[in-house]
């Protein structure tokens, strides 16, 4: 790769490539279709008042940085900028002279109604807009039920999804012609923390540190050990399919096992759900559960964040949390379960300290994960299945390894698990009572 001075690239058509969370260089549609079309000017435009109410978290701005970092270097060089987005893509256009704008999609509800903004200001400028899809296997708007309405049932979004081929990925582009301008610097940026609390994330973050990680995942093994938290049996893909590092098609045809490949349609399922149904990242699917009589308990939430709880599952899966930005999937599900069930404080608050603290932190998959726990979601595990954090902890960490390597001391539980319980299902009754349906 080189960069192709301005002054010598007139003539050459120029189109800017818009990164957000596809950082990557192989296997993207928005950076080939630009290869293919002349000179590149890579830019990454920092407007997280443009996310809200779902800005990143502070462990999202923290991979971003590493990520950033890494595709500058892959790339030969990026253009950094802030928002708002529209203004500064109109300045490095008319700084460039590029004619075309390319990016990949998000799906997100606040970024689709800003990226439909840009593209209307930018085509009115009289450039080239077009947007590609890097993020997903299946879009949410490609497949409907019978009735031609979205799916709320996994089961037959599978099957309707397993019905489509998956292309195979495409390599990296090149040589790239890539055009600079001027830029921030990263560091200007402020992602990183200023309380050195990631020092022990053990993760490489970029597209490399995504290949280093499917080549280090046996799949082989997920069906047996995906749910034991105590051995590498999951592949910790998730962070790198989230910033794009990694798209699930390169996934999908480097992993044959059935199982893992279901679990990709999870993910894809999530953004069907949250793209047709888009107020899911606040409220309940379910329209009942917003009656739902919640506990607003701050120091029960608190000792929850903290991991401390006095259920070694729990706490271990909270203190793995803050200590490396990753939760095991089996033990999200179990501290999930104890935040709505046990302490009965809303699902919301749980989705919040997740999207704060988690690497992979995808407001997707932490929407429907959360809303399957607390049974408010789309096919959902019932509000009454209640998990047991002592029962889960003897049938997922029988030997107790990952609960030793989190939690070294014996503490009172903060509540009684069977009376809890009973409170949950309390609360349940109180809601059913309250309509005239469920």
């Amino acid at each position: 790769m080189h960069k192709t001075p301005s002054s010598r690239s007139r003539q050459t058509p120029v189109s800017i490539v818009w990164f957000r969370l596809d950082l990557r260089v192989a296997d993207n549609p928005a950076l080939a279709a630009a290869a293919q079309r002349g000179a590149v000017v890579p830019v990454f435009i920092w407007a997280p008042e443009e996310e809200r109410p779902w800005p990143p978290g502070a462990a999202s701005r923290w991979w971003l940085h590493h990520s950033l970092t890494a595709l500058a270097k892959d790339l030969g060089g990026l253009v950094v900028r802030r928002g708002p987005s529209l203004a500064a893509l109109r300045q490095l256009a008319q700084e460039t002279g590029a004619t075309a704008v390319f990016w990949n999609r998000r799906y997100e509800p606040a970024l689709r109604a800003r990226d439909t903004k840009v593209q209307q200001g930018l085509r009115a400028d009289g450039l080239t807009v077009e947007s590609f899809n890097s993020a997903l296997l299946v879009e949410p708007w490609e497949i409907r039920t019978a009735t031609g309405g979205p799916f709320r049932v996994f089961t037959p979004f599978y099957r309707a999804c397993r019905k489509r081929s998956v292309p195979p990925p495409v390599g990296r582009p090149g040589p790239l012609r890539v055009r600079l301008a001027k830029s921030l610097r990263l560091d200007a940026l402020e992602l990183l923390p200023r309380v050195h609390w990631a020092s022990g994330f053990p993760w490489q973050p970029g597209e490399a540190g995504a290949r280093r990680q499917l080549r280090r995942f046996r799949s082989a093994e997920y069906r047996a050990n995906r749910d034991r938290p105590a051995v590498a049996g999951t592949s910790r893909l998730s962070p790198y399919l989230h910033f794009g590092e990694i798209s699930p098609r390169q996934v999908w045809h480097a992993v044959a096992d059935e199982d893992y490949r279901r679990q990709l349609f999870w993910r894809e399922f999530a953004y069907h759900l949250l793209y047709h149904f888009p107020h899911t990242a606040e409220q309940s699917l379910r329209p009942e559960f917003e009656k739902f009589p919640w506990r607003q308990d701050a120091a029960a939430l608190r000792a929850w964040h903290q991991g401390r709880t006095g259920f070694p599952i729990v706490d271990a899966g909270l203190r793995e949390l803050w200590a490396t930005g990753w939760m095991h999937n089996r033990v999200r599900l179990i501290a999930a379960s104890f935040l709505v069930k046990d302490l009965l404080v809303p699902w919301q608050a749980g989705a919040r300290w997740f999207w704060d603290t988690l690497v992979d932190a995808d407001l997707a998959n932490n929407t429907l994960g959360w809303q399957w726990v607390a049974g408010c979601g789309a096919d959902a595990a019932p509000f009454f299945r209640i998990f047991n954090p002592v029962t889960q902890a003897e049938k997922f960490d029988p030997a107790g390894a990952y609960c030793r390597q989190w939690v070294k001391e014996s503490a009172p539980p903060l509540v009684d698990h069977a009376a809890a319980r009973q409170r949950a299902l309390a609360a349940l009754r109180t809601l059913r009572a309250s309509r005239v349906s469920f």
